[in-house]
């Protein structure tokens, strides 16, 4: 049976207290709060820092049992060396990120929107992830030129899933390059939130998606006055699985 999993990406935001976290729960109660609500999330803070291992055991501790966590890759892989002698940078990532055990989902790389094709770099990057055999990885490219079917092969080859990213100002195609996929939703049409108009194309794509026996990820990455919590519930009723 297929898998759906939807959350928000981050949960650490000053402004949802109130919008969603009661105003004085203390920090520390964030995430258990959390995953009262929701039964995933995406570690966005990762990508700008990566936590020590011991931060990853306290977040698997601190959560259900059947919880899950996404873990978006550092930017110092992706952003500043552009995957160039990806091996230190990776295994440091993984071995801490393994800290959260059963607990840890998909890892998703994300490319700078700056960055144009690269098919010299990203080929043996896919190689390197191809190491970790049951490990899911997805990747999110920012730039349109990446988008072709030599591209989609390689990834389909390693195993490693397209991300979709949900956004007005951000290049999609929406394409299954494994048996599983990964959206992002970064923004409505509109503004920060999506309309249920809007999120009625992506109930019948993830309806899709499931019925050809497909894991689908959903992480809502538009935080600004609670629009990912909104959100996320909002699918959840509209999809029937709450």
């Amino acid at each position: 049976m297929s898998k759906l999993q939807i959350g928000t990406s981050g949960w650490v935001y000053k402004h949802w207290f109130g919008v969603f976290y009661p105003p004085n729960l203390p920090t520390d109660q964030q995430l258990t709060f959390y995953a009262q609500h929701f039964s995933t999330v995406e570690i966005n803070f990762s990508f700008y820092r990566l936590p020590e291992r011991s931060v990853f055991e306290t977040w698997r501790e601190q959560t259900p049992d059947d919880f899950l966590f996404a873990v978006k890759g550092s930017r110092y892989l992706t952003h500043m060396k552009k995957l160039k002698d990806p091996m230190e940078p990776f295994t440091r990532l993984m071995e801490r990120a393994s800290g959260l055990e059963g607990k840890l989902g998909p890892i998703l790389f994300q490319f700078p929107h700056t960055w144009h094709i690269n098919i010299e770099g990203l080929q043996p990057f896919l190689e390197l992830l191809q190491t970790y055999p049951k490990q899911q990885f997805t990747v999110e490219f920012r730039h349109s030129r990446w988008l072709i079917p030599q591209v989609y092969q390689l990834l389909e080859n390693a195993g490693v899933a397209l991300c979709l990213p949900v956004s007005p100002t951000v290049p999609l195609d929406i394409c299954l390059t494994t048996s599983w996929t990964y959206m992002r939703m970064h923004s409505g049409q509109w503004n920060m939130g999506y309309s249920d108009e809007e999120l009625s194309i992506w109930v019948q794509h993830i309806r899709s998606f499931i019925k050809q026996g497909i894991d689908v990820y959903v992480y809502f990455n538009n935080d600004p006055d609670g629009c990912a919590i909104r959100d996320g519930q909002q699918l959840h009723i509209l999809l029937g699985s709450r």
